[in-house]
């Protein structure tokens, strides 16, 4: 009897895997169709003199970005069902790709601008090509709020299954508004009415670190803190207060730096209430008028896009919650899971009771980016992982030699920013 139930359960229990970080973007030259007329010799002119700087743009493997058949192809045999997808390639007028581009100048924005909106236009034709599978994700620059409002509509409208908006941290220096400013009030009230949600993505609100040596490195280092900002500027800056029903998610920052962070949040927010200290004397006015604590903001408002989740960060799941945490395969990048992805979701869920695992890998992102698991129940059925097989651990040295996805890395990974 009991091998009957085994085989029933390898057979018919299977998670339907909805990734909540993919990458995707047009081949360069195939942006070209979605510009406007009037562009088209500005790009051929910019087209032909940019050297792509980016490897994986280069490498054989690029068409994963653009290839719609190939890439359903590959998440299928990988066991992934559907996804959420952030920009990846280097649109019209970019010096660099989308996510870690500094924001135009007002000179450049015009054109900048164009670029974005031929990679949004792109991005609605390549989620029509699997329109259940895919949540495109609208990309927007905050130069101009009312640009990036009538954009926001325009796409979310033409997506079965949008996947909110692209929020760019403010680097600083940059002269653009901070997010606290009431300036941006049009485009929260916009995403309330919608019910879209706010994506804020490693990568994000870096400023320019100069050309010396060692530049890139510190970058690398620095990269999530900078994105994780958006979190405290939209907190204390009182943007959840006027906006309740405000939905965030950050992705691909990590998952250890969240329990830390928000003690570390807790103690400012406490000075900042204190009667008679410093703290709330000379910082707290604003603080003092908040309605609730960081946490409580973080358990209303705030959920965890947790790419390729490590063995050292699977402890912190019951402090940052279940139902907050969205796992993602970050397809097709060298750091994420694919070709692994029942490897590398055993390092992470082995142990864990299947109710959890299955709001982390399916009913979470699923319920947060409307996407519709009846469509999506058939093809998790064929191509998911099963139940059993996440189960089993996956000893360290039985990792996948030929990975060099971050879920595989030991206990050291942990990643604290």
């Amino acid at each position: 009897m009991g091998s009957e139930v085994s085989e029933v359960s390898e057979v018919s229990e299977r998670y339907t895997v909805v990734s909540a970080d993919g990458h995707a973007g047009a081949d360069l030259r195939d942006y070209r169709p979605y510009l406007a007329s009037r562009w088209h010799a500005a790009f051929d002119a910019w087209a032909d003199r940019y050297v792509n700087p980016f490897a994986d743009l280069l490498a054989p493997t690029s068409y994963r970005n653009w290839d719609s058949d190939r890439r359903l192809a590959e998440l299928e045999a990988d066991g992934v069902a559907a996804e959420v997808l952030f920009p990846n390639t280097v649109p019209p007028f970019f010096e660099q790709s989308n996510l870690t581009a500094l924001p135009p100048t007002a000179e450049e924005y015009e054109r900048r601008w164009a670029g974005v909106q031929a990679h949004n236009r792109w991005l609605v034709d390549f989620c029509a090509a699997a329109p259940s599978r895919r949540a495109g994700v609208v990309q927007i620059f905050l130069n101009d709020v009312a640009d990036a409002c009538d954009e926001v509509r325009r796409v979310s409208a033409e997506m079965e299954v949008c996947g909110g908006v692209l929020l760019p941290a403010v680097p600083p220096n940059t002269g653009l508004h901070e997010l606290w400013d009431p300036y941006y009030e049009p485009l929260w009230s916009l995403c309330e009415e919608l019910d879209l949600p706010l994506n804020v993505h490693s990568g994000s609100g870096i400023p320019d670190f100069g050309e010396l040596e060692p530049a890139r490195a510190i970058m690398l280092v620095e990269l999530p803190w900078f994105a994780h900002r958006p979190l405290w500027h939209l907190m204390f800056g009182g943007v959840f207060d006027r906006h309740p029903a405000l939905r965030v998610v950050l992705t691909e920052q990590g998952v250890a730096w969240l329990p830390r962070g928000l003690q570390t949040l807790e103690w400012f927010f406490a000075r900042m209430t204190r009667g008679g200290s410093a703290e709330a004397q000379f910082f707290g006015a604003t603080v003092a008028a908040l309605g609730l604590t960081p946490s409580e903001y973080f358990a209303r408002h705030v959920w965890v896009g947790a790419s390729f989740l490590r063995p050292s960060e699977t402890p912190l799941i019951p402090e940052v919650g279940v139902e907050r945490i969205m796992w993602g395969a970050d397809y097709p990048h060298s750091e994420g899971s694919y070709p692994y992805t029942t490897e590398a979701l055993r390092v992470a869920f082995a142990g864990i009771d299947p109710a959890q695992v299955r709001a982390m890998v399916t009913t979470n992102a699923a319920e947060f980016y409307g996407f519709d698991l009846e469509v999506l129940a058939p093809l998790g059925e064929r191509i998911g992982p099963t139940v059993d097989e996440v189960a089993r651990p996956l000893s360290s040295t039985d990792y996948p030699s030929g990975s060099t996805c971050n879920a595989f890395e030991g206990e050291m990974a942990i990643k604290s920013w």
